[in-house]
């Protein structure tokens, strides 16, 4: 599971709006990969599909059981408890990750800084997005999942009693509610956030639009908000399939977005611009397709 040397990243055009969205220009200066050195195409077979998931399920309960222990010592800080669950999923998810069998090229750490508390946004195309979120987080960043997340084996369990908020997507007000107590925790505690904007799975690989409740958070905590795009997951694990493909997956880290100056007024405005920095990152096959007339 050893990382390749670190190497300078190819440039990457970043685009967003002049008013609505403003993130410094640098582009990702690093990368490392994990798995395959050399780039892979390959569909795996049943067996070994079989056997890696297996396997994968083994380490995260194995994880999952090590790390309850250190989350009972914690017990009085969900602070702590969020802290010692970035821990857990930089184990279990970098192993899980790596079991698929896929290449991960990890581009644009840097601006995943732990000591600057950020919202991280990442598109969601396939359950591997979970495992490479909860690897690349920093320490010190509270996820946030659908409540349905409790009844994943060992990980669901373990996500919620480390502090992770679970929201109820069909209670818009509940979610809220949920979201907005949210932002004074982490202000009060100097944490971060991690949210899938889509609100859901996307089952071809494309950027759905973005939901609002990640941008209230970002209106209400001022903290900057930093993309993190995932391209070629959707093809290694697809939605709702039990079956693996050795693919490369690409998860570059983007520069942080300001959100100090973001009015309410103009939320969906800055929505906008926050797609258009994802849809210009991605490749073509997950661009959003064009509205329909």
């Amino acid at each position: 599971m050893a990382d390749a040397p670190l190497t300078a990243a190819p440039e990457l055009a970043l685009t967003t709006s002049s008013t609505t969205a403003t993130a410094h220009t640098a582009a990702p200066t690093q990368e490392r990969v994990v798995g395959p050195a050399d780039g892979v195409d390959e569909d795996l077979s049943f067996i070994e599909t079989w056997l890696r998931l297996s396997a994968g399920l083994l380490w995260v309960g194995l994880c999952s059981t090590v790390f309850l222990f250190v989350l009972f010592l914690f017990l009085p800080s969900r602070a702590a408890r969020i802290r010692v669950g970035n821990v857990y999923g930089t184990w279990a998810g970098r192993g899980m990750a790596w079991l698929t069998g896929s290449r991960c090229v990890i581009r644009g750490e840097e601006h995943a800084d732990g000591a600057r508390p950020a919202i991280y946004l990442a598109n969601h195309t396939s359950i591997i997005d979970i495992f490479l979120g909860i690897w690349l987080s920093p320490t010190g960043t509270c996820g946030v999942g659908k409540k349905e997340v409790i009844w994943y084996p060992f990980f669901g369990q373990f996500f919620w009693l480390a502090g992770h908020l679970t929201i109820d997507r069909n209670n818009r007000a509940s979610a809220v509610e949920a979201m907005r107590d949210m932002s004074s925790f982490v202000g009060r505690h100097g944490l971060s956030i991690f949210v899938w904007p889509e609100g859901t799975r996307s089952k071809d690989g494309r950027l759905r639009a973005f939901k609002k409740g990640a941008f209230h958070m970002a209106l209400a905590t001022k903290l900057p908000v930093v993309p993190m795009v995932i391209a070629g997951a959707h093809e290694a694990w697809e939605s709702r399939s039990l079956r693996l493909r050795r693919r490369t997956i690409t998860v570059t880290f983007l520069p942080p977005i300001e959100t100090a100056a973001w009015e309410k007024d103009h939320l969906d405005e800055h929505i906008r611009a926050v797609e258009s920095v994802f849809a210009a990152a991605l490749p073509d096959a997950q661009k959003p397709l064009p509205p329909t007339a």
